[in-house]
């Protein structure tokens, strides 16, 4: 049947964008874009025919949500950045069937999620910035995930990337790649401070806290790592409370997954908060739901963890 093929958390600071115009901030994004063309490249080798991304730019308030509408065109200004990313236009094929699958394969795991398949919604920049430098030629097809989760509990999430894990497998007729598209530590810089803290991160304790957390996946530490990511999510003032961390890690097998990430473009500060791009290896799966621990997901995970 199908195959997860590649897995990434992936950076989408829209000062990538501004990397690409001239100006200030010209040029000073080029690693992460490199990072992501790199990705694009082992997605093509791989055959992968889909991407669905985890996207911290999607606020919902009820239920997760799959954008898989069959095309996607328009022209973006950010309006929480308009200044950064402004007239950005874009086009990509969606894939409606792969969609509806993983949403039905969701909601049969016990996570409501609906599939928009004829709709009007629009894509948001956690999947416009990174599709702009690894899906330019619309190779992949595109189906975006909504992870900014206002009231979502994180072990949710995982299951829910559990579940979509299980249904590409085990239903889908094709190659996948699945990116949680969003930082590390999220803590802006103050406003009137943003050109100060434009190649800086906000505080030491962050900087170290994502050095350390960074350190643990390229060490494979999961087990540590999925029993913190609820606090680290809170101390962090992670994106999207870091449910896009949590969809990926459930894919992979939560605190059972065991491989050590691939730093494709190091971390680097942005506008104060922590950004990467890092291949996560796909290995085999738990065969079982219990059995990669989201039943003890911690006391501490509130209700927008």
């Amino acid at each position: 049947m199908g195959k997860l093929a590649l897995a990434a958390k992936i950076t989408h600071v829209p000062s990538m964008y501004l990397s690409e115009l001239d100006g200030p901030q010209k040029g000073t994004r080029q690693a992460a874009i490199d990072g992501h063309h790199e990705i694009s490249r082992r997605c093509r080798a791989l055959g992968v025919d889909t991407i669905v991304v985890f996207d911290t730019h999607w606020l919902v308030n009820a239920s997760y949500h799959l954008n898989c509408a069959p095309h996607f065109q328009g022209v973006y200004t950010s309006n929480e950045l308009p200044h950064f990313i402004s007239n950005m236009p874009y086009a990509y094929d969606g894939n409606p069937t792969l969609g509806r699958l993983l949403a039905q394969a969701c909601n049969a795991a016990g996570v409501e999620a609906l599939a928009h398949d004829a709709t009007s919604l629009a894509l948001e920049y956690g999947t416009l910035v990174p599709m702009r430098y690894m899906n330019a030629d619309r190779h992949f097809k595109v189906v975006s995930v909504s992870a900014l989760c206002m009231v979502h509990q994180l072990a949710d999430s995982a299951k829910l990337g559990w579940a979509m894990r299980r249904a590409i497998e085990d239903q889908y007729d094709g190659n996948v790649a699945i990116f949680a598209s969003g930082s590390l530590s999220h803590r802006f810089a103050q406003n009137g401070l943003a050109p100060q803290y434009a190649n800086k991160m906000w505080s030491p304790f962050l900087e170290q806290l994502d050095h350390h957390v960074v350190g643990m996946w390229q060490r494979g530490e999961w087990a540590t790592f999925c029993e913190m990511l609820p606090e680290y999510a809170v101390k962090g003032q992670g994106e999207g409370f870091m449910h896009d961390t949590a969809m990926l890690l459930g894919a992979l097998g939560w605190d059972r997954y065991d491989a050590g990430v691939e730093v494709v473009t190091p971390f680097f500060p942005s506008s104060g908060t922590g950004q990467i791009n890092a291949i996560f290896p796909v290995t085999p799966m738990p065969a079982d739901l219990q059995g990669i621990g989201l039943s003890r997901s911690p006391a501490n995970a509130g209700s927008r963890l």
